[in-house]
């Protein structure tokens, strides 16, 4: 593109509301200027190219928008009708099998986690603590008593 439209501001920037946004009135007047100046140039011809294919993509856009919020409203219809035929079977198994038992079944879920976990890291903590088995834990003990009674000896002390 030419320089007029390399700065920061770009071709859109003509067409911003003082918000900063697009407007479809401001593309549509920006259109009509470049038509109605018959000494446009490349970069005009481009800027108009621009615009055309954004105002046609902004009335997509719309038009979308608007299917979307049409569905929506028959789509809320359908479920405001259907409720109305509901039999009280169906609301219960609406209610408490769909709702509620789903809600319960992961609330116990999740608590049952929790509870594995605290009782893994028991486990793990106790089998930590009773690694070594009592006999060997015994033949310390008296290794560890001869060498008390060495030292006390020493120091001209008796044990018995």
């Amino acid at each position: 593109m030419g320089e007029e439209h390399s700065d920061e501001e770009g071709l859109l920037e003509e067409v911003k509301t003082d918000k900063g946004k697009i407007s479809k009135v401001n593309v549509q007047k920006r259109i009509k200027e470049i038509k109605k100046d018959s000494n446009s140039d490349v970069d005009a011809f481009e800027e108009l190219k621009v615009l055309e294919a954004y105002l046609k993509l902004m009335v997509n856009e719309a038009d979308a928008n608007k299917k979307i919020k049409n569905a929506q409203k028959a789509m809320d219809k359908n479920v405001i009708d259907r409720y109305r035929v509901l039999s009280e079977d169906e609301i219960k198994t609406l209610v408490v099998d769909d709702k509620w038992m789903t809600a319960i079944s992961k609330d116990v879920m999740s608590e049952l986690e929790r509870i594995s976990q605290r009782l893994s890291q028991r486990i793990k903590g106790l089998a930590e603590r009773y690694a070594t088995p009592m006999p060997a834990v015994n033949a310390q003990v008296d290794e560890l008593e001869i060498k008390v009674n060495r030292h006390l000896e020493k120091m001209g002390f008796e044990w018995t």
